[in-house]
């Protein structure tokens, strides 16, 4: 299941090299979530959580944003489950808000 959030990004990050003989690339955005409770206490408050998406290339499109960050963004996730009660949510694309309000 595909669906569309505004999230805050806090952060962009490439990555891009060999290890071992293998290639990588990707980008990742760091989004602020909110800090759930568990059984060994209670919590308050927001972090961030880091969201793979495309590779290293995906950091130029971000690049000149810097210094607006943490900006707001449209995020669209692919929600799947995963083991029971629980369920993996993926980034599929994400814009700065600024640039969706001005395309509409």
């Amino acid at each position: 299941m595909r669906f569309e959030s505004e999230v805050i990004v806090h952060a962009v990050k490439e990555s891009a090299g060999s290890y071992e003989g293998r290639e990588f690339s990707s980008c990742t955005f760091h989004c602020e979530v909110d800090l759930k409770e568990n059984g060994s206490g209670r919590s308050i408050g927001r972090v961030t959580r880091p969201f793979k998406l495309g590779d290293a290339k995906e950091f130029d499109k971000w690049a000149h944003l810097g210094n607006s960050l943490p900006l707001k963004a449209k995020a669209v996730f692919e929600m799947a489950a995963a083991k029971e009660d629980s369920a993996k949510l993926t980034l599929v694309e994400i814009r700065p808000l600024d640039k969706v309000k001005q395309a509409a």
